[in-house]
């Protein structure tokens, strides 16, 4: 995929709304961006992006580019190839971004400047390269992404052919101005690929999955959650004559089958709308929140059983031989703590369930993500703790939060984090250090509890090294300042 990977001048990308009129670049801002992309013959998936991801009273959060979500999907299935097209600046920005989360994959790139976007010349060098792309050998799928520009320019990926030499194509418009964060970008390729997928399976056989048949009806899991939590619900579910269907996004096309065969999909991370429409379209049954905690897990238990239709004594006898455990857990794993908690990954609610059920005084729970049906309980459950609850929050209103109630600890995005450690507080990053630990079922407490009490513990080292370099980098403290010797500092 080599021949696909180019370069160009940033300059030189710029988009037309109307090639007789106004020529704009990508830094025309988002009201310039929707009009051209509508006048473009984009209005209807834009419309439905806006239906699909609200945003907020401040427009939208402040995080990285939503495309990227996408791209980490594509880039973490297997025999897939993913293509970008986009300003130059973008994909390298994208592409580094990838690698550093641990990609080891190609990221395709077709280039164009002014004269091929206004001609319509870039759509023809896409097909041309997907049509040199699609290799069965080597591809199940192939997905294209459009970034602002050609979003906004109205290049059709939906007029390239379904399929090329037996080879999915999967084209997707993923626009900064039309996407509010990187998490909804993963929904928009899952539900694309389900979809795709769905269709396949109506027009009739489809490819058995690798794994092997368990022989009980399986529960979908929706949302990128830890491999540990994964076997942990499977073995929740056991008991009741169920078993863990594939999470998704998926990590090959194969199990996207399997997903949808599954007679209830579980909205683990509850900004999956396309997905869950998908689901809905093939008659199963949504369950919301996820089998954190106590509570959590016996509400989520119950849930799963009247949709599977699991008879009350073997939900009970289930629930008797778990939740003692978990009770265990939590107390010997206790949280005392102040926290305030944000992040843009969806789970934020969850977390904040099992702090609570820990003993930690959780004041607030910021999340980028919107608020939709499947956070209902979670959002319910923490309300009546005495929690704050913030959908859609922006970065102010998680700094905000620090400000007012002074936690012993700040999990939140980096500059929440930053703005914590500048004020002496203990503060951990929710992405690498919070979401991506167990926290399903008995495993979750103690997982959640170590790395926060041993950051709690922290907070007097943080006021010595907060005093010690009080002011420093600040005023007459900052720069290099000569010595009564004459030599620098």
């Amino acid at each position: 995929m080599s021949d696909l990977v180019t370069t160009v001048n940033p300059a030189d990308v710029i988009a037309s709304s109307d090639a007789k009129d106004t020529v704009s670049g990508c830094h025309a801002g988002a009201d310039t961006m929707k009009k051209a992309a509508a006048e473009a013959g984009k209005s209807e998936i834009l419309e439905q992006y806006a239906k699909d991801y609200p945003t907020g009273p401040h427009d939208q959060p402040q995080s990285m580019c939503p495309a990227f979500g996408s791209l980490r999907v594509g880039l973490r299935m297997r025999r897939t190839a993913t293509v970008l097209c986009g300003s130059a600046c973008c994909v390298y920005g994208l592409t580094f971004t990838s690698h550093f989360y641990g990609a080891r994959r190609t990221v395709g790139y077709v280039p164009f400047d002014s004269e091929t976007l206004v001609t319509g010349k870039l759509f023809e060098d896409l097909r041309e390269a997907t049509y040199k792309l699609a290799d069965p050998d080597k591809y199940d799928a192939i997905v294209l992404i459009n970034l602002c520009v050609p979003t906004a320019s109205g290049v059709p990926l939906d007029l390239l052919p379904k399929e090329i030499n037996g080879v999915r194509i999967v084209g997707i418009d993923v626009p900064g101005f039309g996407v509010p964060t990187h998490a909804e970008a993963k929904d928009i390729l899952a539900g694309a690929m389900l979809s795709y997928a769905r269709s396949e399976a109506e027009q009739g056989p489809v490819a058995r999955p690798d794994a092997k048949s368990v022989g009980r009806p399986t529960v979908a899991l929706v949302g990128e959650i830890f491999p540990v939590d994964a076997i942990m619900i499977g073995r929740m579910l056991e008991p009741m004559g169920l078993a863990a269907g594939p999470i998704v996004p998926t990590r090959e096309w194969r199990e996207l089958y399997a997903a949808l065969a599954s007679p209830i999909a579980a909205m683990l991370h509850p900004f999956y709308k396309a997905t869950a429409r998908e689901f809905t379209s093939a008659g199963r049954s949504l369950v919301g929140s996820a089998p954190v905690g106590h509570d959590g897990t016996a509400a989520w238990l119950k849930a799963i059983a009247q949709s599977a239709g699991v008879k009350d004594e073997i939900l009970a006898k289930t629930s008797n031989a778990l939740l003692p455990a978990i009770k265990g857990a939590l107390a010997a794993a206790p949280i005392d703590a102040r926290i305030t908690l944000s992040g843009y990954e969806g789970s934020e609610l969850l977390v904040a369930r099992l702090l609570v059920e820990a003993g930690a005084d959780l004041r607030y729970v910021g999340t980028a993500c919107p608020r939709t049906p499947w956070s209902d309980d979670d959002r319910d459950w923490l309300e009546a703790k005495g929690v704050q609850v913030n959908y859609r929050a922006s970065l102010e209103d998680d700094i905000a939060a620090v400000e007012e109630f002074q936690p012993d600890l700040a999990v939140g995005t980096t500059p929440v984090v930053q703005h914590a450690k500048e004020q002496g507080i203990p503060g951990l990053y929710f992405t690498n250090l919070i979401s991506a630990r167990p926290l399903m079922g008995p495993a979750g407490p103690g997982s959640l509890a170590q790395v926060i009490n041993t950051a709690v513990g922290n907070k007097e080292r943080f006021a010595r090294m907060e005093s010690f370099f009080n002011g420093v980098g600040t005023g007459e403290k900052s720069g290099i300042w000569p010595s009564a010797s004459g030599r620098a500092a």
